[in-house]
């Protein structure tokens, strides 16, 4: 295999992971972040890019005479223009699977956390009201079992599966709603997207972002959530309105569970951060897929993908 020349666009993305399988393959420049306006320079004689969320567009791809393969460290190849990419016989490689556990355990924390009313209660104890209280216990925030509750779940993907059977194993009774109209199971029923909305208790969303998916939880539809469900989104930014989001959670009992938005990072004049009832609101700076373990696995499948095509 040949020395290459190797750029790391984004490496900040990937925390406190070692890159030193990289430096094997030849030589290796790593930059923690890159802008719009550097991205040019920094690729300029690179054979092969290796990008998180930067974008790779064509008049990149023109003025990089070396450039052989670009290395997406995601599953979601958005951000690079691939038919620019087939017409400069460039190679495009994602990696897939590799954070699938880490986002369903992830969409466990965000569910526990609502149903739990964590934030209250760590808050009441800190705080000393809990330690003025006349009884030993504080029952003023009610949650409810996931044992025998409807559980919705929308794209039945690895990961929608997945939450899906630890779901069944907590004795839950699980529905799927699939927005391509493809994945099918005789394991979960399948319902549509209005009586998931009505009917279940729980909803999480696993799907990808596209045409049939974008702006898919409207406020109208998201209204017709029964009082004290719980919604996840742990699939894009976009599947979910957040204005609608940030609305409902005033005006209704129910929770909201964010891990990823339409803007990332997100606006500091997002409605959602004006909220008056956040405890019906948990968002995380989309990490749900950051476990250690996934980022290593995706750092090895971004190498083999590397090894692979030279």
């Amino acid at each position: 295999m040949p020395k290459l020349k190797i750029v790391l666009l984004d490496a900040l993305t990937f925390g406190e992971t070692k890159l030193d399988a990289f430096e094997a393959l030849g030589e290796v420049a790593i930059f923690q972040t890159t802008s719009p306006a550097q991205t040019q320079e920094c690729i300029q004689d690179a054979e092969v890019i290796v990008t998180n969320k930067v974008v790779i567009n064509a008049e990149h791809m023109q003025k990089s005479p070396q450039l052989k393969l670009i290395c997406v460290a995601a599953t979601g190849t958005n951000n690079v223009d691939l038919l620019a990419a087939k017409e400069h016989s460039i190679a495009v490689k994602n990696v897939a699977g590799y954070s699938t556990d880490s986002v369903i355990q992830h969409t466990f924390s965000m569910l526990f956390y609502l149903l739990g009313h964590s934030r209250y209660y760590d808050e009441v104890v800190k705080d000393g009201t809990y330690s003025k209280s006349p009884i030993f216990t504080d029952v003023s925030q009610p949650f409810f079992e996931v044992k025998g509750k409807k559980w919705g779940i929308i794209g039945l993907g690895s990961i929608g599966r997945g939450v899906a059977n630890i779901a069944k194993a907590f004795g839950a009774e699980l529905f799927y709603y699939s927005t391509s109209g493809v994945n099918r199971t005789e394991d979960f029923q399948r319902t549509s997207l209005e009586a998931m909305l009505q009917n279940c208790d729980i909803i999480t969303i696993h799907a990808p972002l596209n045409e049939k998916t974008n702006n898919l939880l409207d406020y109208e539809q998201l209204a017709t959530c029964k009082e004290g469900a719980v919604v996840l989104n742990l699939g894009r930014g976009g599947i979910i309105n957040e204005d609608a989001v940030a609305k409902l959670v005033d005006e209704k009992n129910i929770s909201f569970g964010l891990d990823v938005f339409t803007q990332e990072p997100l606006s500091q004049e997002s409605p959602l951060l004006k909220v008056k009832n956040k405890n019906r609101l948990y968002m995380t700076p989309h990490i749900a897929w950051t476990s250690l373990e996934a980022r290593e696995r995706l750092i090895a499948s971004v190498v083999r993908n590397i090894q692979e095509s030279f």
